[in-house]
């Protein structure tokens, strides 16, 4: 690692990591500005920061986010978000936990299936228009939609994207991350519910004459254009079994979304203005100018010299790698974005498993930098797609969540999550 070029790149993300988590300054502006010195200086690798897959933009994850935000766009227009919001608001009976359980439970559930950020695109838009039916700030439902979908999507391969290069990386199944991943997924989605009603517990305030509004209320009267809602969920239905079973048909779930909001569009017959609208921009240009930042700290050695570094001071020690794996990225990940340290830490990782004394432990430490890896997510507010995602929403709702909102219930979450994982990653693998 050259020592000049890695404090150079180490001060532009520090700074520009300060500006976004204080909000003086538009984030987007904050990581153009970041990224353009970053290039300028040469601190990322020429023009293969736009076409190297693993040291420049993930183009995977920007077109996945396209294709999925066109698709919501679609689906917007039938009405089928008022129509959950009604429901679930008579449902939970205008309780306010109840309600939160709710909708944590759905996005816990769907998060593996889908992805988590597909998810959340989805619920988010649910969330604020039953919360503004019933009163109710919509910021802490989301938030903890969105911490929920981290932890649910770590249960399998497509659930989480670090879980896909993780997976490519070592040769691992979808039914390897069902049987590793899976049991202890569910402990964490237990846990965290019980941690919800203390976190947001001022948000629980129950307005009884805001649910009258809604109890007797028809819900399918909300849907505007029953037809097109049956087109748009065939179109969803397929999308969602291609994500399924990509890794049998090998066609990348960026293509799969990009192919998906297509056909949507095709047999929609919206007007473009109708979907392009509801594409969140600005989230998109923040992930370009945020992966070209992880670029910089990647191409002048700093996320390797970390890594090597850990290697070395865990020697053969291999419950001490484990360790190491799981608590070092849930940190780590959570300030550099847990894609690119993914795709940055697996080769390191992979070095790791080559030596270690049987196939087992190598799994071991696998299955650790997967759990630490997902579950950085929650760390901050950038530290994964979703967290970005979901705060776009919000904004574009007029329901703002700042860096530091966010941040503070996001730690909280990380802490639990990660001991439990730790916790699990010794009975299972270590302690017999």
């Amino acid at each position: 690692m050259s020592a000049w070029p890695a404090l150079a790149a180490i001060v532009i993300f520090t700074v520009a990591f300060v500006f976004i988590a204080t909000e003086k300054i538009n984030r987007v502006a904050v990581v153009l500005g970041a990224a353009g010195l970053m290039a300028a200086l040469g601190l990322v690798p020429g023009s293969d920061v736009f076409y190297a897959h693993h040291a420049g933009i993930d183009w995977d994850v920007i077109f996945l986010l396209l294709g999925m935000m066109i698709i919501v766009g679609v689906i917007k227009q039938t009405g089928v978000f008022e129509f959950m919001a009604i429901w679930a608001a008579q449902r939970s009976q205008g309780r306010p936990y109840r309600l939160m359980v709710l909708l944590v439970a759905i996005t816990g559930i769907a998060s593996p299936v889908l992805d988590n950020v597909t998810t959340v695109m989805l619920v988010a838009p649910i969330t604020i228009s039953v919360c503004r039916r019933l009163g109710m700030p919509a910021a802490p439902f989301l938030i903890a939609e969105v911490l929920a979908a981290n932890i649910g999507g770590a249960a399998t391969l497509i659930g989480d994207p670090p879980n896909i290069i993780i997976g490519s990386r070592a040769g691992l199944s979808f039914n390897d991350f069902l049987w590793h991943m899976a049991p202890v997924t569910v402990l964490m989605f237990l846990a965290f519910l019980v941690l919800a009603r203390v976190m947001f517990r001022r948000a629980f305030v129950h307005r009884p004459e805001q649910f009258e509004a809604v109890r007797d209320m028809d819900a399918r009267a909300a849907i505007t254009d029953p037809r097109l809602l049956i087109r748009c969920l065939v179109v969803l239905g397929l999308v969602i079994l291609a994500f399924t079973l990509h890794t049998v048909i090998h066609i990348d779930v960026a293509v799969v979304a990009l192919l998906g909001a297509g056909l949507m569009v095709l047999v929609s017959g919206t007007d473009k203005s109708a979907y392009l609208g509801e594409v969140e921009w600005p989230t998109l240009v923040f992930f370009t100018g945020l992966f070209v930042m992880v670029a910089g700290l990647t191409e002048t050695g700093v996320i390797s010299w970390i890594g090597e570094r850990a290697s070395d001071a865990v020697g053969d020690n291999y419950f001490a790698a484990a360790t190491g794996l799981v608590f070092g990225s849930a940190v780590l990940g959570a300030f550099f974005d847990n894609i690119p340290y993914a795709a940055t830490m697996a080769p390191i990782v992979e070095g790791l498993v080559a030596g270690a004394p049987d196939p087992g432990t190598g799994q071991a430490l696998w299955w650790s930098f997967a759990l630490g890896a997902d579950l950085s997510g929650n760390g901050t507010a950038v530290a994964a797609s979703a967290n970005i995602v979901v705060l776009g929403i919000a904004a574009r709702a007029k329901e703002p969540i700042s860096f530091w909102q966010f941040t503070r219930y996001g730690i909280v979450t990380t802490i639990m999550t990660t001991v439990i994982a730790w916790v699990y990653v010794w009975l299972r693998y270590f302690a017999a």
